[in-house]
């Protein structure tokens, strides 16, 4: 096979498995050990559950690299470009690396063979971060979980420490609609006698029941760690250290407990990593992340707000936010799902927040998604209409902004991508 480019190499991967999802460890950890299975740093972070993983990988990208460590961090989705899923050092893989990677994982599944071994996009996407971060010369890295946990593609290394931050329903297909089943998912990233960091003040107890039966190391939100607000900051403590911290530039009120549990794993390997309050709050200060309830602004218009939220948990907290943050005058939300997503329960949380909606179908933009009409039928009676394409539906929002209105793009990556390129093109900073 001739592969060039890394275009076509991610067109390859997208057409080389008949399924897009195949959760399971067995075929990915062969391909692993045929690499050589080489340690990807000497120290390893996962972070898994329904939302937060993001930003709770760029929290403790940030108090790493603040203290002068070399930091590999995988996440995923990408927004823009697909180099963005793999950051060395703070910048994104080049086309060269994902390249050699790519060419090396393919001989080591036997791609000319008579029977290869079978990989996913993702597959092909986590086996390639974890090559090229083993070659870099890394002091630590962080691992975003995908889908789940306990079947993830990431979860062939033992993490030194994991998290999962929050669990709610999502990804039923795949993990269940009990929230205590897919717990015992996300709980599978835990190893026994090594730190099992839960974010959650009230996790769901397959969550702790899983975590108790691998043997792991468990520090609960709320018992084993705490936050506490301060004027114009906050206060982390634990048993045997506390701090006073800044306030994150991500604006979420989930933010700080996302810091919180960062902070919690980094304590709980501070015997390797050491102790840095300076370097802690540093991070929580600069940690950045794009489209999580991201503000943009321009001379001549309202706010635009960014947010990648899409199942009902993340809709919460967006309208926890909205309701502490009214606009002066309307909120406008461009909306749009994939097929997969509970619609209705996306939207409840936010209608009284929301003046008008202008739907924007995704079916262009992947097999997954939902045409305007078809979101259409699954919303809630509201003011709404209905547009092919994220870019015509912020258009449109837009002619009908006034300077005081604000315009909220959500509900997938799909619709985060689009709407950070029209920003950019719309003159939005």
């Amino acid at each position: 096979m001739s592969v060039k480019t890394l275009a076509d190499w991610l067109d390859y991967q997208q057409r080389t498995h008949p399924r897009a999802i195949e959760l399971g460890l067995d075929r990915v950890r062969e391909v692993w050990r045929r690499l050589g299975a080489p340690t990807p740093a000497p120290v390893v972070i996962t972070v898994g559950g329904t939302n937060g993983k993001g930003s709770t990988v760029a929290f403790l990208e940030a108090m790493l690299a603040a203290t002068g460590r070399r930091v590999g961090c995988y996440t995923s989705p990408h927004l823009l470009r697909y180099n963005e899923r793999i950051r060395v050092a703070g910048a994104d893989a080049d086309d060269a690396s994902l390249i050699d990677a790519f060419v090396r994982i393919e001989a080591a599944r036997g791609a000319d063979s008579t029977k290869p071994v079978p990989l996913t996009y993702f597959e092909f996407g986590t086996l390639a971060a974890l090559w090229i971060f083993a070659q870099s010369g890394l002091d630590a890295v962080v691992l975003e979980v995908g889908l789940g946990g306990r079947l993830d593609a990431v979860n062939i290394v033992d993490a030194d420490a994991a998290i999962v931050v929050t669990v709610d329903l999502d990804h039923q297909d795949w993990l269940g609609n009990d929230v205590d089943v897919i717990g015992r998912e996300k709980a599978g990233i835990f190893r026994k006698d090594r730190p099992a960091v839960v974010g959650m003040r009230a996790p769901p107890r397959g969550l702790l029941d899983e975590a108790a039966r691998i043997g792991a190391h468990v520090a609960l939100a709320g018992r084993d760690f705490r936050v506490s607000p301060q004027i114009d900051s906050w206060r982390w403590d634990c048993d045997d250290e506390s701090l006073l911290l800044p306030q994150p530039d991500l604006a979420a009120p989930c933010q700080i407990d996302n810091a919180a549990a960062a902070i919690m794993a980094l304590h709980a390997l501070r015997d390797r990593i050491g102790r840095d309050a300076a370097a802690i709050a540093r991070g929580v200060r600069e940690a950045r992340v794009p489209a999580r309830l991201q503000r943009l602004h321009k001379n001549d218009a309202g706010e635009l707000v960014i947010d990648v939220g899409h199942n009902p948990q993340a809709a919460r907290v967006l309208a926890q936010w909205l309701a502490a943050h009214p606009p002066r005058g309307r909120n406008l939300a461009v909306f749009g799902a994939l097929a997969d997503k509970d619609v209705a329960g996306i939207v409840a949380p936010l209608l009284p927040h929301i003046s008008h909606w202008y739907l924007c179908g995704l079916d262009a933009e992947s097999p997954r998604g939902l045409s305007a009409t078809q979101l259409r039928e699954r919303m809630p009676p509201a003011k709404s209409d209905a547009h092919a394409s994220v870019e015509v539906a912020l258009d449109t929002a837009a002619q009908h902004a006034g300077a005081d209105d604000r315009l909220l793009a959500f509900g997938s990556f799909f619709v985060a991508a689009p709407a950070l390129e029209w920003a950019r093109r719309a003159g939005y900073g």
